[in-house]
């Protein structure tokens, strides 16, 4: 049974509101004439409730900012699959639409945890998920559909061993939107009302030139070989100059209306139009100071734009402010903003903003509109793909094997023929890869190298060579008390850990709770389990007066007695009028509070009666409730009121049930359509003072909203705000830190979103355990001494990432977790929950009914020993040229320091010309800039002559100059931590050998 440590969250559930993400209103305005123009329903961000109001710039944490969904993260296809020897399946579902599957074992970003990936492509979308690998049990095709929620077929998948099925896969997961962006920019005047108005300015002013110069760099169309964004860049139809730059990875191309074709005879100016009419996100410089008209979408006519960001400039007081006009029907995307939404820092003003438009528009394509069209595109492609394969089906080209031999052994006497074929479909899709990265449709995760910057979800070694097996854990001040199989601790820092209770008390679920002065526990041992209480006070004074370590036998006064038998309990952490905790016996709940203070009138005798050493007489029971089954999840979940009408969720069998605790009735939440269902969490979230859940189970993870009571009774109904997203890989533990959500694997952390469940990082992390989350968060992980090598030789590198099992002696062995000359423990590490909720955009982190704010740090990051995170940088069209063609010439044995240079590329400078350009104010005009996140060396693509001099195949690059301001904001260094939250954006390199 599940003894979650993530299910106590109350003292930091986030106001759980889509209010801090603007409110949807029906905008109107009337044109010059006094006409009404189109009137469209649109969701307005402003930061604030008044926009006008005079206040200090919204402060924010740069952290604050991600891009949701990544493409480091999210384009498995290419990154993992692409180049690499792997196996793909044809087959029909039992409605007879047919389907891919792609797999693929690999050691997660060299960090010696191999595991399965597998990429399924349907018509409704895809879906991927990650995989334990095991050496001693072969995983099948039969096993991976199942987890996919897959089970039943037509006809049975069939393996595909053409190597040009890469290229068409990879046309499927281009489905999944544009790497690049294209913007579009309308300059509007004071006053102008209308689109004709506004696509009729002929020039812009010195604050609209200045915020151009902000976005990006102005570049010459003619000849332009970067990404064109639908320009003409021959013939200078579209105009001469336009501005691009690149953000993350990402090459963005702004329309700007002043920059595109003006005619003094087309009123309407239709070039201009046919372009920024045409953009999903448009951003529009409006001049004059506040309260001129405002700006409303209704004022563009384009049936295609649905993102609108209102920019103002204040010249006096040197900032911009924001303004976000979204589509009714766009999915809430971040970041939110500040409050109020005013910028002074210009370069954070220029993140937070195309950060905001990225999300914006991939958030766009999944509105109905869009993502039907995107549906119908894949379900073509599907069908089309399918109906070409299906002729070959007797040459060899598909062949069909029994689920149980789905990843085979390869026969001795086919060994040499199967190498030669997987040599074949490596060299096919490196050529692949290759062609994508100098055509400019690589997503940003090629690149390997980054800066260091922190991250709120960076952890602090709490306590080094941890000894012992955590089982459950909560904090106490600042130290923890753990239950190990040594038994109970309390650790704090690197101290020496002090024995509380020894190993004949097993404890597997835990809280502290220092505002009521308990500490309650449950003890499970069969039979014997029960639930122990006892005064935190007492048990400091025999910490403190070193008192001997106590067991079973001594804790005999402190068991509740009819909690015997007991697997589960849960309780309302955020203590509202009172403590109530819920115990599961079998399938039995057991209903008990603690009991009302007495009145202050007899407080006086009170103290001159110390309390009882046990505080077992100050519980009562209330009542039974009986289930239909045993539950393995269990929450409480406050009503609206302080009446009773509280919930209990339980998950048990295949569903999530809400049980009044009143009435005991209980009402269905959520059906599971699954064969197996391992449940995981329900966390209660509130969304504006009503109560919500987040159901967490397999690999899925739905936010559904209850509905208030009515008479003791309630219904549970689809709502507009429900939603629900699909893990990576399948949680053992969820926590909800607003705004995020943390999952916990065996060997990752991935975050997402509250609010839209939308992935901002996945991290690797060898031999995780959550121990805590009620406060700070609290996990154990595999440290090293010795930093541990990236892999293996190319040999070895090449045959792990073949799903296929190794057959016999020739078995390429993945490397152990423990190398030679290595020292390998367990470190307790801590996630500070300042650092996760302590933003700038305050939210009361509270309950219906109790008040709990959590102010924001005004230091984060002093003294915290952050581990640093890998981020992708981008490459310039140019320097991807340059690789390709130095890499050409090195794979034909033609590299040569003195050679030619490709056409086209740029020289190297030196530091010291760099820094003389810096001084003197930067690079000439007309270059294209790359900011400190988006360098990169030549040494991105390893060479062969680097995998020689390197036979353990470890990646090494030299990266360019440290960023000044990471130097500035303290960032960590290299290796200064055990081990490294690594981004997935370190298996980008490609093997050409």
């Amino acid at each position: 049974m599940k003894s979650s440590v993530s299910e106590d969250l109350g003292c930091r559930r986030g106001d759980f509101s889509r209010k801090h993400y603007g409110s949807v209103e029906l905008l109107i305005s009337s044109d010059a004439d006094g006409a009404i123009q189109r009137a469209g329903r649109f969701r307005v961000e402003n930061g604030s409730s008044d926009e006008n109001a005079t206040a200090l710039p919204g402060t924010w944490r740069r952290t604050d900012v991600h891009l949701e969904n990544p493409e480091y993260h999210t384009r498995w296809y290419f990154k993992y699959f692409l180049g690499q020897v792997h196996q793909n399946y044809i087959g029909n579902d039992a409605e007879k639409s047919p389907f891919f599957l792609s797999v693929t074992l690999s050691d997660q970003n060299n960090q010696r945890v191999p595991q399965y990936r597998a990429i399924l492509w349907r018509k409704t979308g895809t879906q991927k998920i990650c995989l334990p690998y095991s050496p001693t049990k072969t995983l099948s095709v039969k096993s991976i559909l199942s987890a996919m929620n897959l089970d039943k077929f037509e006809k049975g998948p069939r393996e595909i061993f053409h190597p040009e099925i890469q290229k068409d896969l990879l046309v499927l997961e281009e489905q999944e939107g544009s790497v690049n962006f294209k913007f579009g920019v309308l300059f509007a005047k004071d006053g102008q009302l209308t689109d004709d108005d506004m696509f009729s300015n002929e020039i812009g002013s010195d604050a609209f030139q200045k915020f151009l110069n902000l976005l990006g760099d102005t570049i010459t169309l003619k000849g332009w070989t970067g990404y064109r964004g639908g320009l003409d860049t021959k013939n200078d139809t579209t105009g001469i100059h336009s501005v691009y730059t690149i953000y993350q990875g990402h090459e963005i191309m702004f329309h700007v209306s002043t920059m595109l074709p003006y005619s003094k005879e087309n009123k309407q100016q239709v070039e201009r139009k046919r372009h920024i009419g045409n953009d999903i996100v448009t951003i529009v410089f409006q001049e004059g100071e506040e309260p001129s008209p405002a700006f409303k979408p209704s004022m563009i006519r384009s049936h295609f734009t649905h993102i609108f960001a209102l920019v103002r400039y204040d010249q006096q007081k040197d900032n911009y402010r924001l303004k976000i006009f979204s589509e009714e029907s766009v999915p809430l995307f971040g970041p939110p903003l500040p409050s109020p939404p005013v910028f002074t820092d210009h370069q954070e003003f220029r993140d937070f903003l195309l950060v905001k438009l990225i999300n914006g528009e991939k958030a766009t394509l999944e509105t109905p509109t869009f993502a039907q069209k995107r549906r119908r595109t894949l379900d073509m492609l599907i069908r089309s793909l399918y109906q070409d394969l299906m002729p070959d089906l007797h040459k060899n080209m598909l062949n069909r094997r029994s689920f149980s031999d789905v990843l085979p052994e390869s026969p001795k006497s086919a060994r040499k023929k199967e190498e030669a074929r997987q040599a074949e479909f490596v060299r096919i899709g490196q050529a692949l890869k290759l062609k994508s990265i100098v055509r400019g449709d690589a997503p940003s995760s090629l690149v390997a190298a980054g800066i260091c910057k922190k991250e709120p979800w960076e952890p602090q070694c709490f306590c080094s060579n941890f000894p012992h097996e955590a089982v459950c854990a909560d904090p106490w001040g600042q130290a923890l008390l753990v239950s190990t199989d040594a038994g109970v601790l309390l650790v704090d820092d690197d101290l020496p850990s002090v024995p509380v209770f020894d190993k004949t008390l097993p404890v597997k679920q835990m809280h502290v709770l220092e505002a009521l002065d308990l500490l309650i526990f449950r003890a499970d041992k069969g039979k014997d389990a029960r639930l122990f209480v006892f005064r935190l006070s007492a048990v400091q004074r025999g910490i403190e007066g070193k008192q001997a370590v106590k067991g079973k036998y001594d804790c005999r006064e402190n068991k509740l007695e009819k909690t015997k038998g007991c697997h589960l309990y849960a309780m309302n952490t955020h203590h509202s009028r009172e403590l109530r905790i819920v115990v599961a016996i079998r399938n039995k709940l057991l209903l008990v509070t603690r009991k009302h203070s007495k009145p202050s009138g007899v407080t006086s005798m009170s103290l001159l009666s110390p309390l009882p050493e046990s505080p077992v007489e100050e519980f009562q029971y209330i009542r039974e409730i009986c289930l239909s089954d045993s539950p393995s999840v269990m929450t409480l979940v406050d009503g609206p009121s302080e009446e009773s009408d509280n919930l209990i969720c339980v998950a048990y069998r295949h569903q999530f049930d809400v049980v009044n605790e009143s009435t005991g009735e209980a009402f269905r939440l959520h059906h599971v359509e699954a064969n197996r269902v391992n449940f995981v969490a329900a966390i209660d979230v509130y969304e504006d003072g009503e109560a919500g859940l987040l159901l967490c189970y397999n690999y899925s993870c739905i936010y559904k909203k209850v509905c208030p009571f009515n008479g003791g009774s309630f219904l549970v109904q689809p709502s507009a705000s429900d939603f629900q997203f699909c893990w990576n890989q399948a949680p053992c533990a969820i926590v909800c830190a607003f705004p995020y959500l943390l999952a916990f694997t065996t060997d990752s952390m991935e975050i997402r979103l509250v609010v839209n469940g939308n992935l901002v990082h996945t991290a690797v992390v060898p031999q995780l355990q959550l121990v805590a989350s009620r406060s700070d968060i609290y996990f154990t992980a595999t440290a090293s001494v010795n930093e541990v090598s990236s892999g293996g030789s190319s040999k070895g590198a090449s045959a792990h990432n073949s799903p296929q099992t190794p057959p016999g002696r020739d078995t390429p062995v993945f490397p152990s977790s423990l190398g030679e000359g290595e020292i390998q423990s367990k470190n307790l590490y801590k996630i500070p929950l300042r650092n996760l909720v302590g933003r700038s955009i305050e939210r009361p982190l509270k309950s219906p009914l109790v008040s709990k704010v959590i102010t924001p740090p005004t230091s984060i990051g002093i003294g915290i020993a952050a581990i640093p995170v890998t981020h992708s940088l981008s490459l310039s069209r140019m320097e991807i040229k340059e690789i390709a063609s130095r890499t050409r010439r090195e794979l034909l044995g033609l590299s040569d320091e003195g050679g030619p240079r490709a056409e086209g590329a740029p020289k190297p400078k030196s530091k010291a010309r760099k820094r003389v350009e810096e001084n003197q104010g930067g690079p000439k005009p007309g270059t294209v800039r790359s900011t400190s996140s988006e360098r990169i060396t030549s040494s991105s693509l390893e060479s062969p002559s680097t995998s020689e001099a390197n036979p353990e195949g470890r990646y090494q690059s030299t990266s360019s100059d440290p960023d000044p301001v990471a130097e500035r904001e303290g960032s960590p260094v290299w290796g200064s931590s055990p081990f490294q939250l690594t981004a997935s954006s370190d298996e980008d390199i490609i093997d050409l050998k």
